[in-house]
């Protein structure tokens, strides 16, 4: 179930991705954040009250307060990424960052892995690296290097996000990513008002693009809670692995909506990620 419940957080994390990242190429991130993180929270927080049991109480406060502590500048950098360079470029190698600090995290701790399992997570680190590989011709967006180091820094403070959510007592359902997911707005929502003057002097004509920014809080947020229960249910670094493989579909997204090109190496990382989440889910 543990590894199931990864791959379908991974999946919808994609989506988020690909959602958020197509609404920060119209308006402002920081216009885009505050909308996300609210339609996420008021999403899962049904969800934790009416559909997953859990526990609320002041573990859920604190870990969910480091959660958005990491989570926030994590997600933000993450948009400027996307919004900068080419979605099947960014969001792998964040995801190799991603999961590299959960699964360390994992080990330390004593969770056991199987050798498929190591073979596994190989693959998966293999299958990013070819998936990041770019196009250098004129036809593809090049990645600068500014780019390139959000993106490492992006995929660092989402590993460590990840680890607090992973790390959160079992007993609490969604709770730590729903109250994370609130502090999280909280911490958008300020920066907003501290920025409100700049942003009104913006002369961007485009619409706030409202369903983009709305629905990708929604899959992120679902996401979060998703990963929070595989995470209860399965081995830390086997369940943070699965999760990190989230750029197969931005990436998919990517070249059939966007016409990203990818190369023949970069569709190979596609399907070595298919094969690591076969590894990984047998491990």
């Amino acid at each position: 179930m543990a590894p199931l419940l990864a791959l379908i957080s991974s999946l919808t994390w994609g989506l988020a991705d690909f959602l958020g990242g197509l609404a920060s190429r119209r308006t402002r991130i920081v216009r885009v954040l505050p909308v996300s993180y609210l339609s996420g929270a008021i999403v899962v927080t049904f969800f934790s009250i009416f559909l997953i049991p859990g526990e609320l109480n002041s573990d859920s406060y604190l870990f969910g307060f480091f959660a958005a502590f990491f989570g926030v500048p994590a997600i933000a950098l993450l948009y400027v990424a996307l919004s900068r360079g080419p979605m099947g470029i960014v969001s792998p190698i964040t995801a190799l960052m991603a999961g590299f600090v959960p699964v360390i995290t994992g080990l330390l701790r004593g969770d056991s892995v199987s050798a498929i399992g190591y073979f596994g997570m190989a693959l998966a680190a293999l299958s990013v690296i070819l998936v990041s590989q770019e196009r250098k011709s004129d036809q593809t967006q090049r990645i600068s290097l500014s780019t390139l180091l959000i993106c490492v820094a992006s995929g660092t403070l989402i590993g460590s996000y990840l680890t607090v959510l992973g790390l959160a007592p079992s007993n609490q359902g969604i709770w730590t990513s729903t109250i994370a997911r609130w502090f999280g707005f909280l911490f958008v929502g300020a920066f907003f008002l501290l920025r409100l003057k700049a942003i009104s002097k913006d002369e961007n004509s485009q619409p706030f693009p409202w369903t983009l920014a709305i629905v990708a809080g929604i899959f992120d947020a679902s996401a979060n809670g998703i990963y929070q229960i595989a995470t209860q249910k399965g081995v830390l670094a086997i369940v943070a692995v699965l999760a990190s493989l989230y750029p197969a579909a931005t990436a998919v997204l990517a070249r059939y909506v966007l016409h990203e090109r990818l190369r023949v190496i970069q569709n190979i990382g596609v399907v070595l990620a298919l094969a690591a989440a076969a590894c990984l889910t047998m491990a």
